[in-house]
């Protein structure tokens, strides 16, 4: 078993939830800081050019931040996207008044250590405990040292067991 180490001092995470370890090679590998339960909101829209962007300039307009998104068509008519946002009320209720119909979506959102393997180890750790990821979705900037990823799967109850373990 690697041994766990100390964080680092000069880093800007949060020392008391990022765990790291040294392999038996030496080699400095990084866990996940935390994962959590969370609501996505999820709006079924029109494939139609400039509906992506008129969907986020209400939300924009309400003050709400978009922590994260996803976008995607399901048929030649049809789109699905997907938002994490800093307050769902408002979101929604910015939508509905312009005749959306948003859900909200039980998910798992994962704050970990933006590095290689890192997306490889939670999909890993999911896998190994025989859950089926419906989607995943990820949420960062090369100089961010950590990332926001959601995931869906078929027992997020389990999931999130898995991931904080």
């Amino acid at each position: 078993m690697p041994k766990r180490t100390e964080l680092l001092r000069d880093s800007a995470l949060d020392k008391s939830t990022l765990r790291n370890y040294l392999t038996d090679e030496g080699k400095e590998v990084f866990e996940m800081i935390s994962a959590k339960h969370c609501k996505e909101i999820s709006v079924r829209v029109l494939n139609d050019i400039g509906i992506l962007a008129q969907l986020t300039r209400i939300v924009a307009d309400k003050g709400v931040n978009i922590r994260a998104a996803a976008a995607w068509v399901e048929d030649e008519n049809k789109g699905v996207i997907r938002l994490v946002t800093d307050d769902n009320l408002r979101a929604m209720d910015a939508l509905r008044a312009h005749n959306y119909a948003p859900e909200e979506i039980n998910s798992v959102e994962a704050l970990m250590h933006h590095s290689p393997g890192m997306l490889s180890s939670i999909c890993n750790k999911i896998g190994s405990g025989g859950i089926n990821i419906h989607y995943l979705y990820a949420s960062a900037m090369v100089s961010d040292e950590t990332c926001l990823v959601v995931v869906s799967t078929d027992n997020n109850e389990r999931a999130l067991i898995l991931l904080n373990d």
